[in-house]
């Protein structure tokens, strides 16, 4: 019995500690030391691979691709029959637009940064009217059946009146060119933001229609706690859609009306025959127009929490 029973007890220890050859008499057993990675390195390795990620799926392509856009452009326009000038001699001739854009050298004479944030102070007046009133119009649309009905279609047959055909009408009538531009700008992003306006009115869901009827809301608390949050995905639409026709516009009214913006830049160019000097200042233009978009669209994200269109 003694024997099964020692035998049942052997049975019961974990193999480990049976394996385990025990320490000599008069001996200490050593510890392993494990070495621990600081949590700096392994928050860099992880920011790097981040950037890594982003640089092979976000950067990487638009590179590529601009490299082969480029190259093709420089093979195309080599020949000594080209009408336009080949990358190599854009940035030969009007690399000084590029390397120093806040020069000032007189009146006229300055970099293409002053033109373009000249150019962007008439868009900010512009849309930022445009945006007031489109909101304020498009909410009384969406709320009421008979603005609806009376507004609708005066507003359907106006914006679809080009931008450029505006600008008689306002040099007539302010008899000056900055103000003359900036009303072409409000009156070209105004009907995105009231149609998208009206429409995200319209869609606000009747229940939280109830809701603010059952807690009694004055049409001021009903408009910035219901109607504004509700219809702000649509709103930002409208909003993002705006600020690009407001720089396409403002380039082609200053065009027309002269000054110190990026339109008349190209205009001037044009004229002095310097088209090394026009496709700079279109780039300058993409980068702006694509830098407005983003803008709006993430401060739509902020707001809607990221429910706006993207």
């Amino acid at each position: 019995m003694a024997r099964t029973k020692l035998k049942m007890d052997q049975a019961t220890v974990a193999p480990a500690t049976l394996l385990t050859p025990a320490a000599p008499r008069g001996t200490t057993a050593k510890a392993e030391v494990i070495a621990l990675q600081p949590a700096g390195d392994s928050m860099a390795i992880k920011n790097a691979r981040r950037f890594g990620n982003w640089m092979l799926v976000s950067a990487l392509p638009p590179l590529i691709t601009t490299a082969l856009l480029l190259l093709i452009w420089q093979i195309a326009f080599s020949g000594p029959g080209a009408t336009l000038p080949p990358p190599t001699k854009v940035w030969a001739e009007a690399n000084d637009l590029i390397l120093q854009p806040f020069y000032w050298a007189g009146s006229q004479d300055i970099g293409l940064g002053w033109r373009v944030l000249t150019s962007l102070q008439r868009v900010a007046i512009g849309f930022g009217l445009a945006a007031i009133v489109g909101i304020a119009v498009g909410s009384l649309i969406g709320q009421s059946v008979w603005a609806m009905r009376g507004l609708d279609p005066v507003f359907q047959v106006l914006r679809t009146v080009p931008p450029l055909a505006w600008l008689p009408i306002s040099l007539a009538a302010f008899r000056d060119a900055n103000p003359s531009a900036i009303f072409v700008i409000f009156i070209t992003a105004i009907w995105p933001i009231v149609i998208n306006t009206a429409v995200g009115i319209r869609n606000i869901p009747m229940d939280y229609r109830n809701v603010a009827a059952v807690l009694r809301l004055n049409s001021i608390e009903f408009f910035f706690k219901v109607m504004l949050p509700s219809a702000a995905p649509y709103i930002f639409t409208g909003l993002r859609i705006g600020i690009g026709l407001s720089w396409l516009a403002i380039v082609a009214a200053e065009m027309l009306t002269g000054g110190v913006g990026i339109g008349f830049f190209i205009w001037d160019a044009w004229n002095s025959s310097r088209l090394p000097d026009i496709v700079v200042a279109l780039l300058y233009i993409g980068l702006v127009g694509f830098v407005l978009d983003k803008l709006v669209g993430a401060l739509g994200n902020i707001v809607t929490r990221g429910t706006a269109a993207s």
